[in-house]
């Protein structure tokens, strides 16, 4: 797992430089957002970024960052074994803890609208990886079922009675 983080981190730091951009990643202070033993944190310091360059790197409703975090995860995880990966979350001025709150309470609302109505809710506006993280949340919930449908970009999460 160490090693993981190093990769990570000189991976991601190269990117940065190659970018352009003078901030540090860090790889530590995440042991307690996440209870997942194989996700490593790699987090961009942005004490010496520009509000336009933190909005450069997260993007437009995080396009950019998870654009990031996904050649994170292909490159790092190349000629890993299926047991042996890494799952990267790239982390900027506390986004994605932001956006995991956001995600848990969108979660926790469509689940109370479904059971107390019996009707399925969608959920637009998502990404893929973000419809990802919600349907792994539903899957332990009984008696409900998640489901994406449409095309991309219109692609909607939709949470309805099994």
């Amino acid at each position: 797992m160490e090693n993981q983080l190093g990769l990570g981190k000189e991976w991601l730091q190269q990117l940065l430089t190659l970018m352009g951009l003078a901030a540090e990643v860090e790889t530590e202070g995440f042991e307690t957002v996440t209870t997942d033993s194989q996700s490593c944190w790699l987090n961009i310091g942005c004490s010496d970024l520009t509000s336009e360059q933190k909005q450069l790197l997260i993007g437009s409703q995080g396009e950019s960052i998870d654009a990031i975090q996904y050649l994170a995860n292909t490159i790092l995880n190349l000629d890993s074994d299926l047991e042996a990966q890494s799952s990267f979350i790239v982390e900027l001025d506390g986004y994605r803890v932001k956006r995991n709150q956001e995600l848990a309470i969108l979660t926790q609302e469509a689940i109370a609208k479904v059971k107390e109505t019996g009707q399925e809710v969608e959920i637009a506006g998502l990404s893929s990886a973000e419809r990802k993280q919600i349907h792994s949340l539903l899957q332990d919930v009984e008696g409900l079922a998640s489901e994406s449908r449409g095309q991309e970009p219109d692609r909607r999460l939709v949470v309805r009675l099994q």
